[in-house]
């Protein structure tokens, strides 16, 4: 379980083939978490799991199996890309974001990125699956970032980026047509999923 909020920005080191599927190894050095192996660290929003840990606890490396690549942008990492990281969180974390399961539900399409002042806008566009999920106000996770939904549209929502998010995310390097890591909201898809189950919707 996380929050996402972020608390570090690694860089990808190496990517390599493994019996799983694929290996990514990060680059963690500058973060003061140590996770071992076997802990829980959300990439770009997707929870995997610490294999192995390397040069003094400096890169980590995480197994990635193969529909984990299908289903989200890890499969498109490349060496020197910088992703998000943040640790499972505990009974003492202060929950700043909000629930956040780490299951990334599916990818979206950056359509438009537009800057107003110091507040940098987002427009994404899901599938239309993931779109019933999704009310203004609310709560998004994209690439892991705890978001509030800015805007809602058809077939697209929009998030503002402050500068403090700018700064200690990846989102700032999100163009048009890049792809991003959505989890939508936890709560919003149990009401959905037992209003459809009770034909309600």
């Amino acid at each position: 379980m996380f929050t996402g909020i972020v608390q570090h920005l690694g860089e990808v080191a190496a990517v390599t083939p493994s019996a799983s599927g694929q290996a990514l190894h990060i680059d963690t050095r500058g973060w003061g978490t140590q996770p071992a192996p076997g802990d829980s660290v959300a990439v770009n929003g997707c929870c995997l799991t610490v294999t192995q840990e390397a040069a003094g606890a400096l890169t980590l490396r995480f197994d990635v199996v193969p529909q984990t690549l299908r289903t989200t942008t890890l499969g498109s990492l490349a060496v020197g890309d910088k992703v998000n990281l943040e640790p499972a969180v505990t009974a003492a974390t202060l929950m700043s974001g909000h629930i956040v399961q780490g299951h990334v539900d599916g990818v979206a399409v950056v359509r438009s990125v537009t800057t107003d002042g110091a507040e940098r806008r987002l427009r994404i566009e899901p599938s239309s699956e993931l779109a019933a999920f999704i009310v203004d106000k609310g709560s998004i996770a994209v690439d892991g970032v705890s978001l509030t939904v800015a805007a809602v549209g058809d077939p697209w929502f929009e998030v503002a980026l402050i500068p403090t998010t700018l700064n200690l995310t990846n989102l700032a390097a999100l163009r048009e047509g890049g792809q991003v890591n959505i989890e939508v909201d936890y709560v919003a898809k149990i009401v959905v999923s037992w209003m459809r189950k009770t034909h309600l919707v």
